[in-house]
């Protein structure tokens, strides 16, 4: 049977991901104002830390793309696979259920082919 991903982001777990970056960068804000850095640079500190973990977000987007690990061509996959056992099985069953001769012309116009 396919290896089913449990971890699989749903538009929920997508959304709620997204909403916690709101709190991340009030959280790093404020850890940035602790170890002694000033509003200023703190809050251009966040700043930076925030687009920099967007670009890794992408990032991370972008190789998955490029090295076809998108959630929908693995699905994908695995049902060509799915669908090419079921119908070879097919196939198979089909052919045996033919008499001996109607085998053997098949066999022969498949060799012209």
């Amino acid at each position: 049977m396919a290896k089913v991903r449990l971890d699989a982001l749903t538009r929920a777990k997508v959304l709620l991901l997204g909403f916690s970056v709101i709190p991340l960068g009030f959280i790093a804000y404020h850890l940035f104002r602790l170890i002694g850095i000033d509003e200023v640079s703190s809050g251009i500190a966040n700043q930076i830390f925030l687009v920099l973990l967007l670009f890794g977000w992408t990032g991370s987007y972008l190789f998955r793309v490029f090295t076809g690990k998108m959630t929908f061509v693995e699905q994908r996959k695995r049902y060509l696979e799915e669908y090419d056992k079921l119908t070879s099985a097919e196939l198979q069953a089909r052919f045996e259920s033919m008499s001996e001769e109607e085998q053997i012309n098949l066999l022969k116009e498949l060799e012209k082919d």
